[in-house]
C-alpha cells in the first residue's frame, strides 16, 4: 500500500512547483466568478491526467519487477541443477577410486575388520613419490610403473581367486565322491544283510516244514518244498541232512490240490507267495511260479462251482480236461500258438470260449512243466537212495569181513546154525459165519417222507458207491498228505416226537418252500428280538411256543432321474428294498374264529426301519421282524395282500413309489 502511494504522489518538487500557480487560480477565483468556473474544469482534468500517467507507471514498474524475479528465479534453478550435477559426478569418481581400491583389496566398507576409517580412499605413498622425483622419474613414468604394478596385482589376485575356487570345487567333488562311496558301501552291506536275512529265513522256512512232516503233523506247503530238498544231488550231499521220515510222493505236486479244502487251497496260496519272495535260485522260482498257476486256476474253479454250481463247471472243465489231457509240453505250446492265432485272425468264433481254453492251455503247460520237475525230482531220490544202500553194503561187508579175520586169527570158528523149528500147527481157523439176514440190513426209505433238504442229495447206488469208496482208499494209499478236517462237537440234544401240530406246520412250511424264488427275490428269515415279551395269561394251559414263518424280501432298482443319469444296465445302481412277503405259520390255533394281527412299532430315535410285530392267540408266542420305514402300497393291483386261510397268515405289500413331476 505504501508502494502504491508513493507511485501515486508527485515530487516534492513538482508540488511545490504547482502550488504557485493554483494561488495564482485562488486569487483570479476571487477577482472574477466565470474564469473560475474555467479554471475549476482544467484542474479537473489535469488531475485526471496525472492519475492517468501514475497508473501507466506502477504497471511498468509492476511489470519489470515481475520479469527480474522470473530471471533471478531462472538463474537460482540453473545453479541448483549444475551444483546437483557437479555433486553427482564427484560422488561417482569417488565410487570408482573405491572401486578400484576394493579391486586391490579383499576388504570393503561392509567387510572392516580393523576399523580403518581411510579403507574407501586411495592410498598414496607421499614418500615413494618424493623419492622418485629425486631420482628424476616424471610423474607420467610414475603412473606408468603403478599401473603395471597394479595390473600385475589385479592378474595375480584373479589367479589366486580362480586357483581358490578350483580348489574349493575339487573339495566338493572329493566330499561328494566319499559320500557315494560311503553310500554304496552301506548299500552293499545293507543289501548283504538283507539277503542273510532273505536266506535265514528261506532255511527257517524248509526246518520247519521237515519238523511237521517228522511229527505227521504237515501241511501241503511242507510236502510240496520237500520237492526241492532233491532238485540237486550234490547240494544234499555237500550238506549232511537227517533226512529220516522225509520221503517224497510219488505222484506228481500239483495233484495234492484235489484233496484240499477251499479254506486250505486259499492258506496254500499265501504260502506259496511267502516262498516265492524268498526263493534266489531260479529252478525254485520256477517251481513255485508253476505251483503259483495251478493254485490260482483251482481258486477260480472254486468259486465257479459256487456261482454256477458243481455240475455245470465240472461239465465245462471236463470238455477242456477232455481236450487237453496226455499232451506233452511241446504240443500245448503248438496248440496254444494255434490258439493265439485264430483269436487274432478276426473270424466270427466263440471268443469266450477259446480265451477261456487259452488260460487252461496256460495251466496245463504249467502242469506240464512241474511233471518234469517231478519226474527229475523222484530220479534224484532214486539215485541217492541207491548209493546209500550201496555205502550201508560195503560197510557192513567191511565189518564182516573185519569180525572173520578177527576170529580166525583166535582160531574160534565155529558155524552155528541155530535150529528153527517150524510150526506145523499155524493152520488157517475158519471162522463160522453167520448166515445172512434181511434185518441185518436197513429199511428201505419212502422218498415222499424225506425232508426238503435231503430230497436235494444225490441218490447213488451201491456199486457207485463201492467205486467212488476204492478210489478215495486209492488216492488216501497214493498219497502221504492226508488233510485233516477240524471235528465240530455236535451237542446231542434230546428230541421229543412231532406232534400233529408240529407236522402240520412243517407241511405248510414245505409247500411255501417248494415255491421257487422270483428273479428278484431273497430269503428273509430274521426274526427281531421283543425288547418287553408279553406274558400271556394261557400260559398254564397251554406251551408256549414260536410259530413257523418263510418270508421273502424283494429288491430292485430304483431308475429314478439321479440313478438313470449316473447309471445304466451295465452298471446298475444298488439295489433297495421295493417290498416283503410274509407267511406266518399257525395251523394249531386254539380259537381259529380270530384272525393273527400285525402292527408297526416305531422305536423312538431310529427314522430308517421300523418293527412289524405279529401277534395270534394260543398257544403261539408273539414274533417280530425289522423292516424299512416306508409307505405302504394298500392296493390290491399293486400286489397288497392280507389274509389268514388254512392256519397261514399271509401279508404281501410293496413300498409306494413317488413319481416327481415339473
Amino acid at each position: 500500500m505504501a508502494r502504491h502511494s508513493r507511485s501515486a504522489s508527485p515530487h516534492p518538487r513538482d508540488r511545490y512547483r504547482d502550488r504557485s500557480p493554483d494561488r495564482d487560480l485562488d486569487r483570479r477565483d476571487k477577482r472574477d466568478p466565470k474564469y473560475n468556473d474555467d479554471r475549476h474544469k482544467s484542474r479537473r482534468s489535469r488531475s485526471r491526467s496525472r492519475d492517468k500517467e501514475a497508473e501507466s507507471s506502477r504497471r511498468r514498474k509492476d511489470r519489470s519487477r515481475s520479469v527480474e524475479k522470473e530471471r533471478k528465479k531462472r538463474k537460482r534453478e540453473q545453479s541448483e541443477e549444475r551444483k546437483a550435477r557437479k555433486s553427482e559426478k564427484k560422488r561417482a569418481r569417488e565410487e570408482e577410486e573405491a572401486r578400484q581400491v576394493a579391486e586391490l583389496s579383499v576388504y570393503s566398507a561392509t567387510d572392516n575388520p580393523f576399523h580403518d576409517i581411510n579403507l574407501g580412499q586411495q592410498f598414496r605413498w607421499h614418500k615413494k613419490n618424493e623419492k622418485e622425483r629425486k631420482q628424476g622419474l616424471s610423474v607420467a613414468e610414475a603412473q606408468r610403473r603403478d599401473a603395471i604394478r597394479r595390473q600385475d596385482a589385479k592378474e595375480e589376485l584373479e589367479r589366486l581367486n580362480k586357483r581358490r575356487a578350483q580348489r574349493e570345487e575339487e573339495q566338493k567333488i572329493r566330499e561328494e565322491e566319499e559320500v557315494r562311496m560311503q553310500r554304496l558301501a552301506e548299500s552293499a552291506q545293507m543289501a548283504d544283510w538283507l539277503s542273510k536275512e532273505e536266506g535265514f529265513q528261506l532255511e527257517q522256512e524248509r526246518t520247519r516244514a521237515a519238523i511237521r512232516i517228522k511229527e505227521k503233523r504237515a501241511k501241503a506247503i511242507d510236502f510240496l518244498a520237500l520237492n526241492l530238498r532233491y532238485v540237486n544231488i550234490a547240494d544234499e550231499e555237500d550238506e549232511e541232512v537227517d533226512d529220516d521220515g522225509l520221503e517224497i510222493d510219488l505222484d506228481e505236486p500239483y495233484n495234492i490240490l484235489d484233496s484240499l479244502t477251499p479254506q486250505q487251497v486259499e492258506e496254500l496260496h499265501d504260502n506259496i507267495e511267502r516262498y516265492l519272495t524268498l526263493e534266489t535260485a531260479e529252478v525254485n522260482i520256477e517251481f513255485w511260479t508253476n505251483m503259483m498257476v495251478v493254485c490260482k486256476d483251482q481258486l477260480d474253479r472254486i468259486k465257479t462251482s459256487q456261482r454256477m454250481g458243481v455240475e455245470a463247471a465240472a461239465a465245462v472243465e471236463a470238455d477242456i480236461t477232455a481236450l487237453l489231457r496226455g499232451k506233452s509240453y511241446d504240443h500245448l505250446v503248438v496248440l496254444q500258438k494255434q490258439v493265439q492265432a485264430k483269436l487274432t485272425s478276426g473270424e466270427p468264433i466263440d471268443v469266450d470260449y477259446w480265451e477261456g481254453l487259452l488260460k487252461k492251455l496256460l495251466v496245463w503247460k504249467a502242469k506240464a512243466k512241474l511233471k518234469a520237475f517231478h519226474e527229475v525230482v523222484v530220479r534224484n531220490r532214486l539215485e541217492q537212495l541207491r548209493k546209500r544202500q550201496r555205502d550201508e553194503a560195503l560197510q557192513a561187508q567191511e565189518e564182516l569181513l573185519a569180525g572173520v579175520a578177527k576170529s580166525a586169527a583166535r582160531g574160534d570158528i565155529r558155524n552155528v546154525i541155530p535150529a528153527v523149528d517150524k510150526a506145523d500147527a499155524e493152520a488157517d481157523e475158519t471162522e463160522d459165519k453167520e448166515a445172512y439176514d434181511r434185518s441185518m440190513s436197513p429199511p428201505l426209505l419212502d422218498i415222499r417222507k424225506l425232508q426238503h433238504e435231503e430230497r436235494q442229495i444225490d441218490i447213488v447206488t451201491a456199486v457207485e458207491d463201492l467205486r467212488a469208496l476204492m478210489e478215495q482208499r486209492r488216492a488216501v494209499a497214493g498219497s502221504r498228505f492226508v488233510p485233516k478236517t477240524a471235528e465240530v462237537y455236535v451237542e446231542v440234544q434230546d428230541v421229543e416226537a412231532p406232534s400233529g401240530a408240529d407236522l402240520a406246520s412243517e407241511a405248510l412250511y414245505r409247500a411255501e418252500a417248494e415255491r421257487e424264488l422270483d428273479e428278484e427275490e431273497e430269503l428273509f428269515n430274521i426274526e427281531e428280538n421283543i425288547v418287553n415279551p408279553t406274558t400271556y395269561n394261557w400260559e398254564d394251559k397251554y406251551r408256549p411256543r414260536k410259530p413257523r414263518y418263510f418270508n421273502r424280501v424283494h429288491t430292485g432298482y430304483e431308475w429314478n432321474k439321479y440313478n438313470q443319469t449316473h447309471y445304466d444296465t451295465d452298471n446298475p445302481p444298488p439295489k433297495v428294498v421295493q417290498g416283503y412277503k410274509f407267511n406266518i405259520f399257525y395251523p394249531d390255533l386254539i380259537d381259529k374264529s380270530k384272525a393273527p394281527t400285525y402292527k408297526i412299532v416305531k422305536e423312538p430315535g431310529n427314522d430308517e426301519t421300523v418293527l412289524l410285530h405279529f401277534s395270534a392267540g394260543p398257544p403261539y408266542e408273539d414274533i417280530a421282524f425289522r423292516i424299512v420305514n416306508r409307505e405302504w402300497e394298500f392296493s390290491h393291483k399293486r400286489g397288497f395282500r392280507s389274509s389268514f386261510d388254512r392256519g397261514c397268515l399271509s401279508l404281501w405289500f410293496n413300498f409306494r413309489r413317488n413319481f416327481y413331476r415339473k
